[in-house]
């Protein structure tokens, strides 16, 4: 029979008539056949097989092999033995090479015709031991993909315990090798295939053999790791990736990042090819894996590898966003890592030119997923040119091809940012006290306390909460000649406080420049008297540099900065700071300084003599409003020892945080009341005072008596006359600041008043038209510096002058003067003092958290926050009184929510998320907590453009945040770098502080369990809780 079927196979017969032969060969083998003839057809068959001339001689073989050793089983056990397959495994067949796939195609075909056979076992133990011994010699993909297929058939074969084990870390080994050279799509699909055959064998012996798993991961990270320059692992290995469990992920790189015996550069090598995995097509998984990768290198500080890997691979990375099967993988990956590269502009930039043709192209190829995948891309975008912002130049033309495409947010691009920064304390991979310190959930930066600097911080924070000032500051134009100023200083730290990623900033620099010469460094100042010689410096910087710059001659002295005396008496009376006033300047032509723009008002006060009805107005300039209690309002301090039990009457002394020094200008009134003409008749007294009760105070009427009558000039004599006070000019920023600190000329102490102030979030301001320039109202000098020393622009002062009395005269200034428009403010920020005295305590800020202009998006809509009655369009005279919101409706209108994260404590380092509540509530809850200074913004009441029409920088408004300038940018980058050099060289040192800080380690808790000025973790040093810690500094 084998000389009939080898003659026949090598005929000239045409196929139908050979095929037809062979059937009657196969039908043969029912028949009864002897052993020999059976080992002769098994010998041919088989060499049919390995050594055919054509498809057709290799098919006939199978067939007939099949056949025969169905039927005559033990004839073929006998030939298909142990030694037989030992013999094909080590030598081959013939010519034919023991690595050739058909050898192991063979051996598979005949294990299934001997499965029920007794001596299968045998061979199984032989098979185990040489697939061993081939995986070892690195087969290639063809051969692998074979032995995977007879292994997955035949579980028997499969090494077990150790050399399972062996077996798994080898086959990961020669994928590490595999390699396709062929650039034929099916020879492509064809090497794939291959690949997924090999990674599922290794899924299936994992499963049934879970010790297994760690040691092949430990081996593909031993390969991936690999620094040997002759070896470059293939990218078949992320095959393997889909099968890990993701459980695992957390765990395997915790332990990979912490593992002392990696080095960087081998990890630099890992995290690189890892990346290249992207470009497998099947792979699953890979980028949750790369992710999780770069968190915890970030979680240990490793930030060389983070920067090295991302400028290598950004690019390879926003390359495979153009192939379909990879670009949602490949889209994760790019925007964990640009999101996350936060300190430079140098990713980014690297991938914005190609970012154009990239979204033409996905417009345009017509794929069902593309439109969404776009909309994810353009938002990362957005993302990151919110992060960068001042290149116009590469920017303009990405504007243009995604303008039709939605974008996310102001306040969503802020938290993305936050979250994927690498200080980000969001990271899953950080924990306890190895947790990198960066920003809070907030996103804000803190300041650090340099020593009893809490009042500089405070300040800073504040103006820094001021939207429009900050935006401002951010987008001035400063050149070399302006480079050591401090509005120059002030832009650089603002620029820190917006992009820096540290979590608090020490401002070292802005604090030796604005640190006021009389301010000693390291011990307790006044935050008011800060912030005016603040705003004065800023102010007058601005003037002088407005006068170098025009260089004009003949400088009208009514504008130079040294014009600095004069017209200071009625501003210091009233508790005003003044700042440099601008006289004719138009709206279109603005010449005023920043300073004045922003936080400037004007004041007049008018004198009339109560004999000759004469009055007298003078006008001046204000960049704060200084707001006394009333004598009969004020409550005692908390109880102490010694004289401060006694009752206290109207005092008065120095001012400014404890600056004692002698009166500048006019002297001031009788101390007591009992031994002058002040005579003062009680008002309303129901609790508690508001801040508007203060404001309508400070507005109210004064009758000039006695030791302090008016000379009027008219009458010739000293006469007794009504004084009183109204706001001309609203600032777009309104500074009031609460004289908490009064002396007890008894006792020579400052003693704080601790009475519970209630804070609207809204407040409405009377607003007088300013008097006609006929008038015979005197003027002030138009300029006039603030006077930071001035003895009563800081100390609680009541007003020791009667109130004026309608019985008394017929016609008071209220009479005389227009009325008054109503111009709403909505609360922006309060400085809290917490202490017993000025000379102790803390001082604290919060501010509200808004998403864009302060105050710009809320329109006041109801014609009664202005005073008019509902229909009539005519404005009524109303009285020269302050007030807060009234209309329920129209707060929420104004002011918006009241939830939780409206507002941020900023309490030196640490920024948290608060209410309103918590701001209103504060001295309710903590006593000696009290708000000191507080901030309105002026709303707009047109529903359009505010008072000031400008929307742009030089204008009043600005929509956003201002695009960086380019030194700003380098500087920030500076120290961002910096920064994370210092985290990396730093966290050893922090691990092995880990373990004795833990022993006082306490979580931070929300504002309702300590005071925020306490110096407990929720605090930022000094004041403390209680009620016996008197005599603690300010920190």
């Amino acid at each position: 029979m084998d000389k009939i079927l080898e003659a026949l196979v090598s005929s000239s017969h045409s196929v139908p008539v050979k095929k037809a032969i062979v059937k009657k060969v196969v039908e043969a083998a029912e028949k009864e056949v002897t052993a020999d003839q059976c080992q002769a057809l098994y010998t041919l068959t088989t060499r049919l097989i390995f050594l055919g001339e054509d498809a057709f001689q290799k098919q006939v073989g199978f067939q007939v092999l099949e056949a025969y050793a169905r039927y005559h089983r033990a004839d073929f056990e006998l030939f298909f033995s142990k030694n037989f397959v030992l013999g094909l495994l080590q030598q081959g067949y013939g010519p034919l090479d023991r690595k050739d796939p058909a050898v192991v195609d063979y051996i598979h075909g005949c294990l299934r015709l001997l499965i029920s056979c007794p001596s299968v076992l045998d061979i199984f133990s032989i098979i185990q031991t040489e697939i061993l011994r081939m995986v070892c010699e690195r087969p290639e993909p063809a051969l692998c993909a074979c032995l995977a297929t007879m292994l997955s058939d035949f579980v028997q074969c499969i090494p077990r315990e150790k050399a399972a084990i062996l077996f798994c870390q080898q086959l990961v080994r020669t994928i590490g090798y595999f390699h396709c050279p062929a650039s034929q799509e099916r020879e492509l699909r064809e090497y794939v295939d291959q690949v997924t055959k090999v990674s599922t064998l290794l899924q299936n012996i994992w499963k049934a053999e879970p010790v297994t798993l760690l040691p092949s991961l430990q081996e593909v990270f031993a390969i991936i790791s690999s620094t040997d320059p002759s070896f470059d692992p293939s990218i078949a290995l992320a095959s393997l990736v889909q099968h890990i469990p993701l459980q695992m992920i957390t765990v395997l790189i915790k332990s990979l990042t912490t593992d002392q015996n990696v080095k960087d550069t081998s990890m630099t090598q890992a995290l690189c090819r890892m990346i290249d995995w992207l470009s497998w097509p099947l792979a699953h998984h890979v980028e949750m894996w790369v992710i999780a990768l770069l968190k915890g290198l970030a979680a240990v500080q490793k930030f060389t590898i983070l920067i090295d890997v991302t400028l290598l691979k950004i690019e390879l990375v926003f390359n495979r966003l153009w192939y379909p099967i990879v670009r949602q993988g490949a889209l994760v990956v790019l925007s964990h890592m640009l999101l996350s590269f936060q300190h430079s502009p140098e990713a980014f930039h690297l991938v914005v030119p190609h970012i154009v043709d990239l979204v033409q192209s996905l417009k345009q190829d017509g794929l069902p997923t593309s439109k969404a995948f776009l909309l994810h891309f353009t938002e990362l975008v957005h993302c990151m040119m919110y992060q960068y912002s001042g290149f116009p130049d590469l920017y303009d033309d990405i504007l243009e091809a995604i303008k039709e495409l939605p974008g996310p947010g102001e306040e969503k691009i802020k938290l993305v940012l936050n979250q994927s920064a690498w200080t980000s304390q969001s990271n899953s991979f950080a924990s306890g006290l190895l947790r990198l310190p960066g920003k809070s959930e907030t996103g804000k930066t803190g300041l650090i306390n340099l020593g009893n600097t809490c009042y500089m911080n405070s300040i800073i924070q504040t103006l820094f909460s001021a939207t429009d000032f900050r935006r401002h500051v951010l987008s001035l134009r400063l050149n070399d000649a302006t480079a050591n100023t401090l509005m120059k200083k002030l832009q650089l730290l603002f620029t820190f406080l917006s992009h820096t990623q540290r979590a608090a900033y020490a401002p070292r620099v802005f604090f030796e420049a604005s640190r006021p010469p009389w301010f000693n460094a390291g011990s307790q100042q006044d935050c008011s008297e800060y912030l005016r010689f603040l705003l004065d410096r800023l102010h007058e910087e601005e003037k002088t540099i407005q006068v170098l710059m025009t260089a004009k001659p003949n400088v009208s002295p009514g504008n130079g900065p040294s014009d600095n005396t004069g017209g200071e008496t009625s501003a210091k009376d009233a508790g005003v700071s003044p700042v440099a006033p601008v006289e004719g300047k138009s709206e279109g032509n603005d010449e005023r300084t920043l300073i004045e723009r922003m936080f400037g008002g004007r004041l007049s006060t008018g004198i009339r003599c109560m004999t000759c009805n004469s009055v007298s107005e003078k006008e001046e300039p204000f960049t704060d409003l200084s707001l006394a209690f009333c004598p009969s309002t004020t409550s005692s301090p908390l109880q102490t020892e010694g004289p401060s039990e006694e009752p206290r009457g109207p005092c008065q002394g120095a001012v400014n945080g404890g600056s004692e020094a002698p009166e500048i200008g006019p002297s001031p009134k009788p101390v007591t009341a009992s031994t002058t003409g002040v005579h003062f008749v009680p008002g309303s007294s129901e609790p508690p005072l508001s801040v508007p009760d203060l404001v309508d105070y400070f507005l109210a009427p004064e009758i000039l008596d006695k030791e302090n009558a008016y000379f009027c000039q008219k009458c010739g004599s000293l006469q007794r006359a009504e004084r009183g006070m109204r706001v001309v000019a609203a600032p777009e920023y309104l500074i009031l600041t609460l004289l908490r600190f009064s002396y007890d000329a008894k006792c020579h102490v400052r003693r704080k008043i601790l009475d519970n102030v209630t804070i609207p979030p809204l407040m409405r301001l009377p607003v007088h038209a300013p008097p006609p320039k006929h008038s015979s109202s005197s003027s002030s000098p138009p300029s006039s510096p603030l006077q930071v020393d001035s003895p009563e622009s800081s100390e609680n002062l009541a007003k020791k002058l009667k109130p004026s009395q309608r019985e008394e005269e017929e016609t008071g200034l209220e009479g005389v003067w227009p009325a008054a428009q109503f111009v709403p403010y909505v609360l922006s920020s309060v400085v809290m003092h917490s202490g017993m005295s000025s000379e102790s305590g803390h001082y604290y800020s919060y501010g509200r958290n808004l998403n864009g202009a302060d105050g710009a998006q809320h329109h006041l809509a109801n014609p009664l926050a202005l005073g008019e009655e509902p229909g009539n369009g005519q404005t009524e005279p109303i009285a020269l009184t302050c007030s807060g919101a009234t209309h329920p409706k129209q707060e929420v209108e104004v002011y918006g929510s009241q939830a939780a994260g409206d507002w941020l404590l900023f309490n030196d380092s640490r920024v948290t998320f608060t209410s309103l509540g918590s701001v209103q509530n504060v001295t309710n809850r903590f006593p000696k907590d009290t708000a000191y200074v507080l901030i309105y913004r002026k709303q707009d009441v047109t529903g359009g453009q505010n008072s000031t029409g400008g929307v742009t920088a030089n204008g009043m408004r600005l929509g956003s945040e201002p695009p960086l300038q380019k030194e700003l940018m380098d500087a920030v980058t500076k120290d961002n770098k910096l920064f994370l050099q210092e985290q990396e060289l730093n966290a050893r040192t922090r691990a092995l502080q880990a373990a004795s800080a833990s022993c006082s380690f306490r979580p931070n808790g929300p504002d309702d369990n300590e005071p925020p000025g306490s110096c407990g973790p929720s605090g930022g040093g000094g004041g403390g809780g209680g009620f016996n810690t008197v005599n603690r500094l300010v920190f």
